[in-house]
C-alpha cells in the first residue's frame, strides 16, 4: 500500500473539566479517497477534523501529511492548513467581500499569487461549483447552499493535498442539500482526497470509499461503504436504526 496522504494514530482530546471527546482514533486517507466519518451527535467526529486542521491542539496522538508529523510544537500552522482544506457548516464567508475577492483572498495572501493570476485560478473553481453567474455578489445575497459552494471553492482554490467537510449541509435548508451533496459528489468522481464528516448516511454510503463510525469518542467501526447496509457491531446497527426512525 502507498503512503497515506493523511495518518492519524491513537488520537485524543481531553477539554477543560476532563471531559475526553476523542479516545485513541486512528484511521489512515489515501490519495484520491474519500473517508465519510458519521455518527452521532457529540460522538467526536468534529473534534477529530478541528484537530487534523489545527484548529484545536490534541491532547495526545500523532496526525501526519504524507508521512511529516503536523501536530508538533514546531509545526507551522499557517502552512499545515494551506496544505489542508476545510469547508465549514457555517460557512465562514467575509461579509464584506464579494464571492471572487472571497474566493482569491488566500491565492493573494498566502499562495502570493498577482491579481489576475488568482482571480483565473478562482474563476475556474467557482465553474466547478456552478458558481461563475454570482462572482460578483456579496454572500448576504446569496442562499445557503450558494455560500457553501462558493465556501468549497475556496477550498479547492488552494490546492489542497487533502479537503476536510464538517457537517456542509447542516446549517442547510432541506431543499438547500442537494446542490451541495452534488458537488461534493462531483468532487469525488474527481478524485480528490476528502475526509467528510456528516449526518447524510445515504449519501455517506454513495460517495465514500470509507465509513469510520464514531461512538463515545471513540472508531467503533470501519470499513467500506457497504457497512452502513451491513453493519457488524451492535452500536452502528443501533445508529442506523435511530437514523431510519428520524427519516
Amino acid at each position: 500500500m502507498p503512503q497515506p496522504v493523511l495518518s492519524i494514530r491513537d488520537l485524543h482530546k481531553i477539554y477543560a473539566g476532563g471531559v475526553h471527546a476523542v479516545r485513541g482514533v486512528s484511521f489512515d486517507v489515501h490519495e484520491g479517497e474519500s473517508v465519510a466519518i458519521i455518527g452521532s451527535s457529540g460522538s467526536g467526529k468534529s473534534t477529530v477534523l478541528r484537530c487534523i486542521n489545527r484548529l484545536i491542539e490534541p491532547s495526545d496522538g500523532v496526525i501526519e501529511l504524507r508521512g511529516e508529523q503536523i501536530n508538533t510544537p514546531g509545526a507551522d500552522v499557517n502552512e499545515v492548513r494551506s496544505r489542508i482544506g476545510m469547508v465549514f457548516q457555517s460557512f465562514e464567508l467575509f461579509a464584506h467581500l464579494k464571492v471572487l475577492d472571497n474566493v482569491t483572498l488566500g491565492l493573494r495572501h498566502v499562495r502570493g499569487m498577482s491579481k489576475s493570476e488568482a482571480e483565473d485560478v478562482a474563476l475556474e473553481v467557482l465553474g466547478r461549483v456552478d458558481m461563475l453567474e454570482r462572482v460578483d455578489a456579496y454572500p448576504g445575497n446569496l442562499s445557503g447552499g450558494q455560500k457553501q459552494r462558493v465556501a468549497i471553492a475556496r477550498a479547492l482554490a488552494m490546492k489542497p493535498e487533502v479537503i476536510l467537510f464538517d457537517e456542509p449541509t447542516s446549517a442547510l435548508d432541506p431543499e438547500l442539500i442537494g446542490s451541495v451533496l452534488q458537488t461534493i459528489r462531483g468532487l469525488a468522481d474527481e478524485g480528490l482526497t476528502m475526509v467528510i464528516v456528516t449526518h447524510e448516511i445515504n449519501f455517506a454510503r454513495d460517495v465514500a470509499d470509507r465509513i469510520v463510525y464514531m461512538d463515545k469518542g471513540q472508531v467503533a467501526e470501519e470499513g467500506p461503504s457497504s457497512i452502513v447496509n451491513d453493519p457488524k457491531s451492535e452500536r452502528l446497527q443501533q445508529f442506523l436504526s435511530s437514523m431510519n426512525e428520524e427519516n
